[in-house]
């Protein structure tokens, strides 16, 4: 059973990052900050975003190739090809990008973020908060 969904951009990344060969595999490997711009008729959906806050991005990633279901991680081949499921490759029947971010600078229909690896021109689908704790780099309970 195929189904189909209708899925409109919110806006764009506006990256220095021009194609895929440049782009680093995830954001914290040495992305670029990056400004989201949308669209005018969703800058009322901005409403709440703070400087500072934690997001996740959604994104459509149009360069992808979709008829791919099978993947040597990160693209290198000394590693066993897997199922593309089980990766974080951009190439895959639904080309949805994850990224976490957080919010450095809001304009009037623009937030700027932190290091994201999406290309220039990327359409954006949706944008939510992170919600629960910050994650804590101290694992030791008893502090």
């Amino acid at each position: 059973m195929e189904s189909k969904f209708e899925i409109a951009a919110v806006g764009y990344v506006r990256s220095p990052l021009a194609d895929r060969k440049n782009a680093p595999r995830q954001g914290n490997e040495g992305a670029p900050d990056v400004d989201i711009e949308i669209s005018p008729e969703f800058e009322q959906a901005l409403d709440g975003i703070e400087t500072g806050q934690d997001i996740w991005l959604l994104t459509w990633f149009h360069a992808a190739d979709r008829s791919t279901l099978r993947v040597h991680p990160r693209g290198e081949l000394h590693n066993p090809e897997v199922g593309v499921f089980a990766t974080r490759s951009p190439d895959r029947p639904n080309p949805i990008g994850l990224h976490r971010t957080v919010v450095l600078d809001i304009g009037k229909c623009r937030l700027r973020v932190q290091g994201v690896e999406a290309i220039d021109g990327t359409p954006i689908i949706d944008i939510k908060p992170v919600l629960g704790a910050p994650e804590s780099k101290c694992h030791d309970k008893h502090l």
